[in-house]
């Protein structure tokens, strides 16, 4: 015994097509236009009528309607199944025409109960048909052609409008792709360059090994969440920054002083990963790493004239040993474009008497206002 097949559940999030409803198919402004021509023609072809102007109406309001529901059905209709292949405006083209003569003739076989030898005999009905008929084509074909092309141009405009959507969806795939491209290849340079000072400790026998390793892992519990972070955020960046500068203080405990100072009203904003720790660490490496005597490092963080400026400052080596070509800057300028826009700025200039002031700059959003 064979059990009946069941309909396939339509996939996750997606909601399975209904059918077309009758008021999908009722175009407000068409039903008003249609109106609006039919009592107009009537109107106009009354005085050649002994027929009451209120039975012209009906006539010309009935044939009006049917006109409306056969352009509805053309401009509805799927293009592989207009009659032998026509474009669908030389279907509406000889279609309309048709429908207006057997809707007058429907009309006109009403008014004499179906007696088609009364309707041929009588020749003031048969110009009145003819009259009509000709009234209705004349009206409804070139209003008809009208609405279809300003129907096709509001085609165009959706099919544009959709082009321009699906693009930028495509664009902002390719720059995720880009961030994330540019991310991975940074993060792990910071990764090895940690591991590597701490292997440094641990074969020369410091007393400091178990403090650094400590450091090492608030390091990492600081950095591993930014991995994944769908939206980072500064404060996020902060805390691996102070981690890391807390590790390298472990590496050179007389050597290197630091000072966290950024305004709380930026915390919240959204910010590309790793992008101050490669100034803070170009700032060690660079800059405090190569004194003798080491050196100071602080990172501040202001809003000014609406946009946020975020700053590395040392007293280091300067803008020599940084004139070297390589990518980091470079990757970090890119992040910053692709994160932030073409506004986005990252500026190199000297911290007098002497070291590196780096600063990251972007416009601040616009916050919404409320009515």
């Amino acid at each position: 015994m064979t059990s009946s097949p069941t309909p396939s559940a339509a996939p996750p999030g997606t909601e399975p097509p209904r059918p077309p409803r009758l008021r999908d198919w009722i175009n407000p402004p068409g039903l008003g236009l249609a109106i609006g021509v039919g009592l107009a023609a009537a109107v106009l072809i009354s005085p050649v009528f002994i027929t009451p102007v209120w039975v012209l109406m009906a006539r010309t309001l009935f044939i009006a309607l049917v006109l409306l529901a056969v352009y509805t059905a053309v401009e509805r209709c799927p293009e592989a199944r207009l009659p032998f292949g026509w474009p669908r405006w030389l279907t509406a083209l000889l279609a309309l025409p048709l429908a207006a003569v057997l809707a007058t003739l429907v009309v006109y076989l009403v008014a004499v109960r179906g007696n088609v030898v009364a309707f041929a005999t009588q020749e003031g009905r048969v110009t009145g048909f003819l009259i009509t008929a000709f009234a209705a084509t004349l009206f409804g074909l070139p209003i008809a052609l009208v609405a279809q092309v300003r129907a096709r141009e509001q085609r165009v405009r959706a099919e544009r409008l959709a082009f321009e959507l699906e693009r930028s969806r495509l664009e902002k795939q390719a720059l995720d792709a880009r961030l994330a491209l540019l991310t991975a290849r940074i993060q792990p340079h910071f990764l090895f360059n940690t591991l590597a000072n701490v292997q440094a400790l641990v074969e020369a026998g410091s007393p400091r090994a178990p403090a650094l390793l400590g450091s090492l892992i608030e390091y990492l519990r600081a950095a591993m969440p930014r991995l994944e972070a769908a939206e980072p955020r500064l404060a996020d960046e902060l805390k691996l920054v102070r981690a890391y500068l807390a590790l390298m203080k472990m590496r050179m405990p007389d050597r290197l002083d630091w000072a966290v100072d950024v305004d709380e009203a930026l915390a919240g904003q959204r910010f590309p990963p790793m992008a101050l720790l490669t100034l803070v660490e170009n700032a060690v490496r660079h800059g405090v790493d190569p004194m003798e005597d080491g050196g100071h490092i602080r990172v501040q963080g202001l809003v000014d004239a609406g946009r946020a400026r975020l700053s590395v400052l040392d007293n280091g080596a300067g803008m020599a040993e940084l004139a070297r070509p390589g990518t980091g800057l470079s990757n970090l300028r890119e992040r910053m474009t692709a994160f932030f826009g073409s506004a986005a700025r990252l500026e190199l200039s000297e911290n007098r008497p002497q070291g590196l002031c780096a600063e990251l700059s972007w416009p601040l959003p616009v916050p919404e206002s409320r009515p």
